[in-house]
């Protein structure tokens, strides 16, 4: 840092040397900002409201829901609200890392279209709420649950493509969305209108 000797050899550019600062700013002046936080928060807030609306669509403790013939294999009611809670943790998580990824690397076009996945995805799954425990219609319900996996499977394909640590770690809700499409399946058969 003291040693100036080079100047012997090469001279000062016009207009002097450039300052440490100033040579930052200018080398960081068209890289792109990390849009982690502001991802963060947007998936945070988009999951969050998706599942405090589903939770207050949910009435597991209405007259009408206990009177249905419900399958010997469907999860005690406790495991519910656990299962719902660390996936909502897992889409926040791997969605976040996957659209700053991809906002990172510059690619805007997939990153678009991953957030209107995700976006399809968490209404599918509120409205599954609101169709079976609201409007009480249990094929529309199933129906919709189908969807739902469906486009659950897309999301973990879609953050796979990108990533395939990312990919599995939303395997876990694609799952329970298949699963949840068999029990509300299940569930509309059992209880079919006579």
């Amino acid at each position: 840092m003291r040693r100036d000797d080079i100047r012997r050899y090469v001279p000062d550019p016009a207009g002097g040397l450039t300052g440490f600062d100033a040579s930052v700013r200018e080398a960081m002046r068209d890289a792109p900002r990390d849009t982690g936080p502001r991802t963060l928060v947007a998936v945070t807030a988009a999951t969050v409201a998706s599942a405090a609306l589903g939770s207050l669509a949910t009435t597991p403790g209405a007259e009408w829901y206990r009177r249905l013939d419900l399958p010997p294999w469907q999860p005690p009611p406790a495991a519910f609200p656990v299962v719902w809670t660390a996936l909502y943790a897992d889409i926040i998580a791997a969605s976040t890392a996957t659209l700053t990824g991809l906002n990172r690397e510059g690619r805007a076009d997939e990153a678009a279209a991953y957030r209107r996945a995700l976006a399809v995805n968490l209404v599918l799954n509120t409205a599954w709420s609101a169709i079976f425990w609201r409007g009480r219609r249990l094929g529309l319900a199933a129906a919709e649950a189908a969807v739902l996996a469906a486009s659950s499977a897309d999301l973990a394909r879609r953050a796979g493509a990108r990533s395939p640590a990312r990919g599995r770690a939303l395997a876990p809700y694609a799952v329970w969305c298949a699963f949840a499409a068999v029990l509300s399946a299940e569930i509309a058969r059992r209880n079919r209108p006579s």
